[in-house]
């Protein structure tokens, strides 16, 4: 548990008040480790925690699932659409059967017959007209009869001239296209059922679980806090008569209650601006009392909990 802002404010004014802030030659704060906070990449309800708090996690850990029942459903879906664009583009590919070009020179085939036929009826009831053994209504009849089976005629020439020809690189185009669409969908699902297992992005302690089993936290809601080992530093208030003094880099001693040992640090960054009261609104007297927050990594790995108060050193300062 970290400790108060209040708390740490009220230890540097008593330390301030009670010594002269010229001599003083150390810094106050608390130890502290980056927080992570892992959000949840779907809205669907927690089914499943696999750590408690203070466990200790390593990189890609399962932490949480979520129900991935929706999920698995749109995602068989997709496969079967995927499924039916890969056919359709193979067929594109492939172009048209040897079935499909011999049954539509049958079919030009039996439509020239027809052709001829209608052609010889028409010729026949025009010589007969001529010796007005037929009438002309007749013949008009026939005529139509003529036009449409050569109509016919070259539909199923165009027609086997396409199949013939193949399939147009365009529509294998569009068959490609359909393919690849079809592809990134199932691909997105896929990752969206793969996120539905939170995972511990580093190695770390678990600080907190706000949701417990059967609560449905919101798309990007923190579902897990994490203390990170990747850095522990102690965040102090250095007063101001040392923060000339003091430039990032320098080295650091700090102090820990119950710690025989003192660990190493270097200042890692200084805040350009005092804490608690604009330095323009104070007189001489008080801007001695501002303070500067600072963060100062510690130079060994060591595990040490977040939150306990310390204090900081600054060798360097002796030769000055």
């Amino acid at each position: 548990m970290k400790t108060p802002a209040y708390v740490i404010c009220v230890m540097l004014l008593v330390l301030l008040g009670g010594c002269d802030r010229d001599d003083l030659d150390y810094a106050v704060g608390t130890i502290e480790r980056y927080r992570i906070d892992v959000v949840a990449d779907s809205g669907e309800p927690v089914i499943e925690l696999h750590v408690l708090e203070g466990d200790a996690v390593h990189p890609g850990m399962a932490l949480l699932t979520q129900d991935p029942g929706k999920l698995k459903i749109a995602l068989e879906q997709a496969r079967s659409e995927e499924a039916v664009a890969l056919a359709r583009l193979r067929e594109a590919e492939a172009g048209p059967r040897a079935q499909e070009i011999d049954k539509a020179r049958a079919q030009l085939a039996s439509s020239k017959a027809v052709l001829a036929t209608a052609e010889h009826e028409l010729a026949r009831q025009r010589s007969l007209i001529e010796r007005n053994y037929a009438s002309e209504s007749q013949v008009n009849i026939l005529q139509g009869e003529v036009d449409t089976a050569s109509a016919r005629v070259e539909e199923i020439e165009a027609q086997l001239a396409e199949l013939l020809e193949g399939t147009r690189s365009e529509q294998k185009d569009q068959a490609r296209a359909a393919y690849a669409a079809s592809q990134a969908r199932v691909a997105d699902l896929s990752f969206d059922m793969e996120r539905t297992v939170v995972r511990a992005p580093v190695q770390g302690v678990v600080e907190s679980l706000p949701f417990r089993l059967g609560e449905r936290p919101a798309r990007g809601q923190t579902v897990i806090a994490l203390l990170s080992d990747e850095r522990t530093f102690a965040r102090v208030h250095i007063p101001q008569p040392l923060r000339t003094r003091i430039a990032l880099g320098d080295e650091a001693l700090i102090r820990i209650d119950g710690h025989a040992e003192e660990y190493r640090g270097r200042v890692r960054w200084i805040s350009s601006e005092a804490a608690f009261t604009p330095y323009y609104a104070l007189t001489q007297h008080d801007r001695s009392r501002l303070a500067y927050l600072a963060e100062i990594d510690l130079s060994d790995a060591v595990s040490l909990p977040a939150g306990v108060p310390t204090e900081v050193r600054f060798p360097g300062l002796a030769s000055d």
